[in-house]
């Protein structure tokens, strides 16, 4: 066990001392800051509401909005939508609160798919690297077996991706905080929930939302890694793992026609489906995606496994 440990220090100093792993720290944090200057017209929008006129300030915006939906049809599906909430507001007697950090990261979860993207390269690089730079030898001949060596690439690549999630969530938590301020430890706020509005938890969304986004980043970085296995050059890996990710949804949409198309990877890595009430064929469920993502989980190692155990180094 303390070789393992010791290849996986290894594995996050190798990593963490390329500028390549910064470079796409600071892309994140540059794009968290961005965001932040872009959030303030949200956050002004909503301290006309902090007054004790707040009622009367929702009730004619309501009748403003259906003046302008009179005038104009087009207008017709968000305002009608904004009025339903302002209404929901009215109805339960719930002031709408100010813009503050924890609605700043609840907004910007979708940075998680930047998260997924660098794992992505990561993983399909971590072993096609080693070949890349010739340094595949000098690792497999110490006395630990292929197999150890593996499961320290593998934990190393999970551990990036929950280290760059985690920074992400502070980090946007932390300029949330200093653009906006922080109300209160336990934020809630109006959302539109399956068609129908609901005062929620923030945290419990943010929470659902970093969860269920950590569950397509493993399969993901798996994905890679397997490929990274495969195949003995960086870029050809790092390209064909992009390429299924962002093409993903994409084949899908393509074979929608058939049923088993719901076996697909990519129908079942987006759990939001079940959140929202609409999965993207009939008889897929929560415990249905959970037993396919396994399967493709288990093959996926088992492949990663096979390529690398079983590959003949002599040549290289």
């Amino acid at each position: 066990m303390s070789n393992f440990f010791q290849l996986l220090v290894n594995e996050q100093v190798k990593l963490y001392i390329r500028k390549s792993t910064w470079i796409m720290y600071i892309l994140l944090a540059v794009l968290v800051l961005g965001l932040a200057f872009l959030a303030n017209f949200a956050a002004e929008q909503t301290e006309k509401y902090q007054d004790e006129n707040w009622k009367q300030t929702l009730q004619d915006e309501n009748a403003e909005m259906k003046q302008q939906m009179k005038e104009d049809d087009m207008m017709g599906g968000f305002t009608s939508s904004q009025i339903e909430k302002n209404n929901f507001y009215l109805e339960h007697d719930i002031q709408p609160r100010s813009y503050d950090a924890w609605q700043f990261v609840m907004e910007h979860k979708f940075l998680l798919s930047l998260v997924s993207l660098f794992t992505i390269i990561v993983a399909a690089g971590i072993i096609a690297n080693e070949f890349k730079w010739g340094t595949i030898k000098l690792l497999l001949i110490r006395p630990i077996s292929r197999t150890t060596i593996l499961a320290s690439k593998y934990v190393s690549v999970l551990l990036f991706a929950l280290f760059t999630l985690l920074f992400v969530l502070v980090f946007s938590w932390i300029v949330g905080a200093l653009f906006f301020g922080v109300n209160g430890a336990d934020p809630h706020i109006v959302l539109n929930q399956s068609g129908e509005y609901a005062h929620v938890s923030i945290i419990s969304q943010i929470t659902e939302g970093y969860g269920l986004q950590l569950i397509t980043l493993v399969m993901m970085a798996t994905l890679a890694f397997m490929i990274s296995a495969i195949f003995r050059q960086s870029s050809l890996a790092i390209g064909i793992a992009i390429f299924l990710m962002l093409s993903g949804n994409a084949i899908v949409s393509f074979f929608s026609e058939y049923n088993w198309a719901k076996y697909i990877l990519f129908a079942n890595t987006n759990m939001n489906q079940y959140i929202n009430g609409s999965p993207l064929f009939e008889g897929m469920s929560l415990g249905f995606s959970i037993a396919v993502l396994a399967v493709y989980y288990v093959l996926f190692m088992a492949i990663a496994w096979v390529f690398f155990t079983k590959r003949d180094v002599a040549g290289t």
